[in-house]
């Protein structure tokens, strides 16, 4: 599978979700970096977390500006670091703009799931897929029963429905072939019992080998490390 192929599959509007630590928002930068090379449509990433502190793809602006995708998140555009909870009034822009593809950054857990409820009447079952990022190596989604119990935590709060899975088992640029397959083995059980689609198996490219991953699925997103400094690794 494509990057293409996963947007083909979704709505214009894409809302990913996950675990603190899951990888949602490296996925959101990856995938609008990925689909700004292959396509002409209009793109937007939409940061909605303003309850972690870290990791936020606003970081990002600049690279994903010169890509040509738009960003819209915090009240504060020109100050990443200001932590005041505020959402620049511009977030709704992308959301009414039927020519414009968004990806929408939710915060982690339920509680930065939340955050989406201001703009609950923009996410609507005809144009919105709603994803979960699960982490198998993350302790608390490490098992079915704890990844059901999250995703079911999201989804009441926010009164979404998370129809698609995305496997990201990962250990940074420590992970092997072999953890990517621990994720897919999670995910797809997780499918099975909840009826749940899984959408694609990230790798991060340079790191595994896809042919590594061959006959795992046909869902393979090869995923940049856009917001993991090379020096943290040093």
């Amino acid at each position: 599978m494509s990057v293409e192929r996963f947007f083909e599959q979704s709505k214009r509007k894409i809302v990913i979700t996950g675990h603190y630590g899951s990888g949602k928002t490296e996925l959101t930068v990856s995938l609008a970096m990925q689909h700004a090379e292959n396509s002409t449509e209009k793109l937007a990433v939409i940061d909605l977390d303003v309850v972690n502190p870290y990791f936020r793809s606003r970081e990002r602006r600049e690279e994903l500006n010169a890509a040509g995708i738009s960003v819209y998140g915090s009240l504060y555009d020109t100050e990443i670091t200001a932590e005041m909870p505020a959402l620049g009034a511009t977030v709704r822009a992308p959301l009414e703009d039927s020519a414009c593809r968004v990806l929408v950054d939710a915060g982690g857990n339920d509680s930065g799931a939340l955050v989406l409820n201001q703009f609950m009447k923009y996410f609507t079952d005809g144009d919105t897929t709603v994803v979960a990022v699960l982490n198998a190596n993350r302790p608390e989604t490490r098992d079915i029963r704890g990844a059901t119990e999250h995703i079911s935590a999201i989804e009441a709060v926010t009164g979404l429905t998370i129809s698609g899975i995305v496997n990201n088992c990962h250990l940074l640029r420590e992970t092997t072939a072999d953890t990517v397959i621990k994720g897919h083995k999670l995910c797809q059980s997780l499918c099975e019992e909840s009826g749940k689609e899984l959408l694609c198996d990230c790798y991060p490219s340079g790191i595994v080998d896809p042919d590594d991953l061959s006959g795992l699925s046909d869902n393979l997103v090869p995923m940049s490390l856009y917001m993991r400094p090379a020096w943290l690794d040093k």
